[in-house]
């Protein structure tokens, strides 16, 4: 031997175990060899691989412990995201107006969410309600696909639905919504300021249903306005 560190390539098993064989002591009387392995000697002539052993099986509980901690972590915190979720429903539900459920969407997202944003968004052709972002046509299909649905991970902002706070929108979360008759296209978006707030591996269920409930609580608003309007008209006619 050089004492030269050889290369794993290097190294012929065969060699080595023949010349363990034949020489036995070396392992034997080889203390910082023998620790490195893990291995102690009890007898003369007998290597204890009891320490080994046990070192494996602390390692696996080690691995199963941080496996099972990390399972209970996913399941907390999806327990607090359905729980602010069926919070801000009840929130949503309480709208007034078409510009209020956009004020509650925002409060949902950053107070509920700790999220940077949430915004309401329509296409055109036909007026935008206060506080909701306005699209050109064809802008949800652009951005979802003609079939999509959703969209989350860490992309850039690609409708300008957050204004002047984009800037700090690091992922997203983007989901179809269709509303009033006739049907328009629009988006429900959610900005988070961490790039990991929003993956790609992530599922959409949640914000998909917060989803349907803001397409029921905006027909619901504009049907109120509808109702209103006409009451007007009768008891303007009367």
């Amino acid at each position: 031997m050089t004492g030269a560190v050889m290369a794993d390539d290097d190294l012929d098993w065969e060699v080595v175990r023949d010349f363990l064989q034949s020489k036995p002591e070396r392992l034997r009387e080889d203390d910082a060899l023998l620790d490195a392995l893990g291995l102690k000697v009890n007898h003369p002539n007998i290597v204890d691989f009891t320490q080994a052993a046990l070192s494996r099986l602390e390692q696996a509980k080690q691995r199963e412990a941080e496996t099972r901690e990390a399972v209970e972590a996913v399941a907390r915190a999806n327990y607090a995201a359905q729980a602010q979720t069926h919070a801000a429903v009840l929130d949503l539900l309480s709208a007034r107006n078409h510009s209020d459920l956009a004020r509650l969407v925002d409060d949902a997202a950053r107070l509920r969410f700790g999220l940077e944003a949430g915004v309401l968004a329509v296409e055109g052709p036909g007026g935008t309600p206060a506080g909701w972002h306005a699209l050109e046509a064809g802008t949800v299909d652009a951005v979802l696909g003609s079939e999509g649905l959703s969209r989350m991970g860490p992309v850039e902002d690609p409708t300008g639905v957050f204004g002047d706070r984009g800037q700090r929108v690091k992922s997203v979360a983007l989901v179809r919504i269709a509303i009033w008759e006739p049907a328009r296209q629009g988006l429900l978006a959610f900005g988070s300021p961490d790039p990991q707030g929003f993956t790609q591996t992530m599922g959409a269920e949640l914000v998909a249903f917060l989803s349907r409930v803001v397409e029921r609580t905006a027909e619901r608003c504009a049907m109120a306005i509808a109702g209103s309007s006409k009451w007007v008209s009768i008891v303007w006619e009367v």
